[in-house]
């Protein structure tokens, strides 16, 4: 091979490889844009995957844009910054890139400051004594954003708590960040505010458990149940509730007011008396009686017979002391004579409740109404005299009050009721006791109230209004005598032909009912409309006709009048000078008006008439 062609190859290598350079370099160029080149140095680690994506910090021509787009990926920072807390809240406003500059490579710290110049108390938690001298990392864990740290007590001093988590995690409640030892606890605003003496009681007296506070009794009993066990205690007779008699100024003296706080108020010989003489058991286990004979059953000589109310009696004052009974203070005051009768007149035993109550109880043999009355003797008689009874009984109080003449004083209680047996079952209505003075003969019925009154028997006005037959027209004035001849008044006839029978000038022709033509205000007035009440209308002179002319005969017995036919030949048939040759329909030629006036309303017909008796009839 010739010494020149290896040279050439080697030149053609070297040329095929700078071209390769000279293509890759030009891709690259076009792949960067002017800010990647222009772009004065490496991002740290933690922005590197936006080191190529410019915008994503930067807004071409607005530097101040920047700020908002670091807290827009800082979001905890812009919440800070808007609401003013935390560090970068209270700091004077300037750009982020003042402190945090970025482009300084990789490992660069760009959120690096002097911890020893650090001004804590611009943050949310200022450090307070011996918060101010410890050291960053204490509560600062690495690999972890400082604002991350906690803020609440047990977080860091979980393992110093002797409660052990039973008074939660709000150490700052009771202690201080001086000294932890240094408890500064208000015990008011607890369930049980220290008083009296409990003040200047040391904790570890009451809470002997450091690991659980709250189970601390708060109860009297809880802590001094020994003193009441003791030899001068109560030995749990009077229950557990010490603040019934004590307070926590001073164990002694008792507190307890047995006037005020009990329903039974102390009086003469139970003011000196002991307590354990009447509470012999366990207080709040058994009920102490308050009553006399709950303690004094021994001394009881009546032996139970007058009950258990011993005070009703006796006083506190001495049980010997002369009795200070006042029977008006019972159910049974004594009034009148009661006053003055011995006791054993109505308590027949000693069992003095069981003596009656009622008058009947001791009356009976006196009851001369033989129980017929009821057993309220009181109604009528009084304690004063058994036999008064005037002014006592009021009648008004019964099913039958008197009125007028019946409580006129020469009225005597047996007009009515005939003995002293029957006074309860006497009748109340009139007829019972006036059946001699009905003049009615009982006609009438037995309701004489309905037209008499107890002022007098005589009826001074009847409303006849009330009855079947009101008084209407002429009727009004008209005498009760007239109709009526006796007082058996239903007798009267209600028709007007029984009264006007006299007065009557049509003989029976239209009947006996008067009241279709006639009417109460005057006999002459009458009114009979024959169009509307018959089947015949009256037209022409038949309306000036009397009604006698066509009726003349009497009317059947119920009938109004006697049947008429309607046609004109049975009244005008001595009026028919054609002897019947026409037959009976005049109505065809001849008109009401006037009899001799002749229409030819009878010649229109289909057959014609005879002519010699149409002639005859014109001649």
């Amino acid at each position: 091979m010739a010494p020149w062609t290896g040279s050439l190859r080697r030149f053609a290598c070297r040329a095929l490889a700078l071209l390769c350079l000279a293509l890759a370099t030009t891709a690259a160029v076009r792949a960067q844009s002017l800010e990647s080149v222009l772009s004065p140095g490496k991002v740290i680690q933690g922005h590197a995957k936006w080191e190529d994506d410019c915008k994503s910090c930067h807004v071409r021509f607005d530097r101040a844009a920047q700020d908002r787009l670091c807290m827009d990926c800082h979001k905890d920072v812009g919440q800070d910054v808007r609401a003013k807390a935390g560090f970068h809240g209270r700091m004077k406003p300037q750009a982020c890139n003042e402190c945090h500059t970025d482009h300084k490579g990789r490992g660069a710290r760009i959120a690096a400051f002097d911890t020893q110049r650090f001004d804590h108390a611009q943050t949310d938690y200022p450090l307070r004594g011996k918060h101010g001298r410890t050291d960053c990392a204490k509560c600062h864990e690495p690999d972890k954003k400082w604002r991350a740290a906690a803020t609440e007590c047990n977080a860091c001093h979980r393992k110093d708590d002797v409660h052990k988590g039973a008074l939660g995690p709000k150490c700052a409640d009771c202690h201080s960040e001086n000294n932890w030892k240094e408890a500064r606890f208000d015990h008011s605003k607890s369930r049980f505010a220290l008083e009296g003496k409990h003040v200047d009681t040391a904790c570890g007296d009451c809470h002997r458990n450091k690991a659980d506070y709250k189970d601390t009794p708060r109860t009297c009993i809880g802590c001094h149940r020994k003193d009441d066990d003791g030899r001068k205690g109560h030995k749990g007779q009077f229950g557990e509730k010490c603040e019934s008699c004590h307070n926590a100024k001073a164990w002694k003296p008792s507190t307890f007011n047995h006037d005020i706080d009990t329903k039974y108020v102390l009086k003469g010989k139970h003011r000196s008396t002991n307590c354990g003489d009447c509470h012999t058991e366990p207080l709040y286990k058994t009920k102490t009686a308050t009553d006399c004979f709950g303690c004094h059953k021994k001394d009881d000589k009546h032996d139970g017979t007058l009950g258990k109310d011993c005070g009703a009696c006796h006083t506190e004052r001495d049980w010997k002391e002369k009795a200070k009974f006042d029977h008006d203070r019972t159910d049974f005051p004594l009034q009148g004579k009661h006053d003055e009768i011995k006791c054993d007149a109505c308590h027949k035993s000693k069992l003095f409740k069981e003596a009656p109550k009622t008058c009947i109880g001791c009356h009976r043999k006196d009851d001369k109404h033989e129980a017929t009355l009821g057993e309220a003797c009181s109604d009528c008689h009084g304690e004063r005299d058994w036999k008064t009874t005037k002014g006592r009984f009021d009648h008004d109080k019964t099913k039958f009050k008197l009125r007028n003449a019946h409580a006129a004083a020469k009225v005597k209680c047996d007009a009515c009721h005939q003995d002293l047996k029957r006074f309860r079952k006497t009748a109340t209505e009139c007829y019972a006791c006036h059946r001699k003075d009905d003049k009615h003969d009982a006609q009438l019925g037995r309701q004489c109230e309905s037209c008499h009154t107890d002022r007098d028997w005589k009826v001074p006005g009847y409303d006849h209004n009330k009855t079947r037959y009101p008084l209407l027209g002429r009727h009004v004035k008209v005498a009760c005598k007239d109709c009526h001849a006796t007082p058996r008044y239903r007798d009267a006839a209600k028709d007007c032909w029984s009264c006007h029978k006299k007065e009557d000038k049509h003989k029976l022709v239209f009947g006996t009912k008067c009241e279709s033509c006639h009417n109460a205000r005057g006999w002459a007035i009458w009114d009979f409309d024959h169009d509307r009440r018959s089947s015949y209308r009256l037209e022409g002179k038949h309306r000036k006709a009397a009604c006698e002319a066509c009726h003349v005969k009497p009317a059947p017995e119920g009938k109004g009048f006697t049947a008429l036919p309607s046609d004109c030949l049975s009244c005008h048939r001595k009026d028919d000078v054609h002897d019947g040759g026409f037959g009976m329909r005049c109505a065809q030629c001849h008109v009401a008006d006037d009899w001799k006036r002749v229409t030819t309303r009878g010649l229109r017909s289909s057959t014609p008439p005879d002519r010699s008796r149409w002639l005859g009839w014109l001649q």
